[in-house]
């Protein structure tokens, strides 16, 4: 029995020695190695994915610009024949169907209304002028059609939000002098509506505008369209980068800690530390779907191998970080769809997921 309780006893000073010595080799102050985010299949098995190749059957280089679903993309590419950009469906398929084509022309603002299709679309006359005109096209064909021509300085973010379609109007943001224009048209074209806010402001979720330029104007605001309620954002100490109705994005910064990226309510409320190793938005829009944070993490090996960096979604309703790619590009986000590139050599491959199916 002696001889037990000593052998006992002699085990429990090792582990406390080596306890010691483990502690004695740590720096103060240095952090626990974390558990490294689940990737993808593993987080959201049900998830829908897809991998688009780089080049049309023409071999012109492909760049998405809206995805209608994880296969069946909207993109632009050049025409070889010299007939300059054309905007294309190209469909779960692989079929291609031109929409516009047309030398120095600009496509942006994406949105989609039922079963039309909406961009807008901007030349640079021989007068130096840019102008911007609002188009739609049925995704079951027909030609596309112009909506107007009557865009004003038009704004755009890169947002989600550029062009908004609601109760069958599509409504987008144009600069004024020391105000900003909230403009309007029937889906189906006709006259537009004006109207004039004070200040910078861009659209977010119907009929939600959000403040911009804040920084040296005071706080971030919100105001609702239809009922005139303004919101000032209670972000603390802290800075907001963007704000919605239902989120905003924080970047918190503590002495020299990385930055932190946090969301929260409007209101102050419901704070979420989505990172706190310096990983920072990777797209314009706040916590999309009302759910998930698009971030951009320090580079892996590969990401430094081949270029671009860690992609990260963080789920505000499991709480959960999510890793999803190791070294994406070029990373943009439409409609519940977010989409990366990645490049292997000469080649470039697109790679989406449908968000709306997690």
């Amino acid at each position: 029995m002696a001889g037990r309780m000593r052998s006992g006893l002699f085990g429990l000073v090792a582990a406390l020695v080596a306890a010691g010595a483990l502690l004695a080799q740590t720096p103060v102050g240095a952090r626990s190695p974390k558990t490294p985010p689940p990737p993808v299949a593993a987080a959201w098995p049900q998830v829908t994915r897809a991998t688009i190749p780089g080049t049309l059957p023409d071999g012109a280089a492909y760049t998405p610009v809206y995805f209608l679903d994880e296969r069946a993309s909207v993109g632009t590419a050049l025409d070889p024949r010299g007939g300059g950009v054309r905007l294309v469906l190209r469909a779960a398929d692989g079929a291609i169907r031109e929409l516009r084509r047309g030398t120095g022309r600009f496509y942006a603002g994406f949105t989609r209304d039922g079963d039309q299709l909406v961009w807008a679309e901007s030349v640079t006359a021989e007068d130096g002028v840019t102008r911007t005109e609002l188009w739609r096209a049925a995704l079951a064909g027909g030609a596309p059609r112009k909506v107007t021509a009557d865009t004003g300085w038009v704004s755009f973010e890169n947002s989600d939000h550029d062009i908004v379609a609601a109760a069958g109007q599509l409504h987008w943001t144009a600069a004024a002098r020391s105000s900003t224009e909230i403009r309007s048209v029937p889906l189906g074209g006709g006259p537009v509506r004006v109207r004039t806010e004070p200040g910078a402001w861009a659209l977010t979720a119907w009929p939600w505008l959000v403040s911009t330029g804040s920084g040296q104007r005071g706080p971030m605001r919100l105001l609702n369209l239809d009922t005139g309620q303004t919101t000032t954002v209670k972000a603390g100490d802290d800075t907001p980068d963007q704000c919605g109705p239902t989120w905003c994005r924080l970047f918190a910064l503590r002495g020299d800690d990385p930055v932190r990226s946090v969301l929260m309510r409007p209101d102050g409320s419901d704070r979420q530390t989505a990172t706190d190793d310096g990983a920072t938005a990777a797209i314009a829009d706040v916590a999309v779907l009302d759910r998930f944070e698009v971030l951009a993490g320090d580079s892996s090996t590969l990401a430094t191998a081949v270029g671009g960096a860690r992609l990260l979604i963080y789920d505000l309703k499991t709480r959960q970080l999510v890793n999803v790619a190791e070294a994406a590009s070029r990373v943009s986000y439409r409609g519940g769809v977010l989409w990366w590139s990645t490049s292997g050599g000469d080649n470039t491959t697109w790679h989406s997921i449908d968000l709306r199916t997690v």
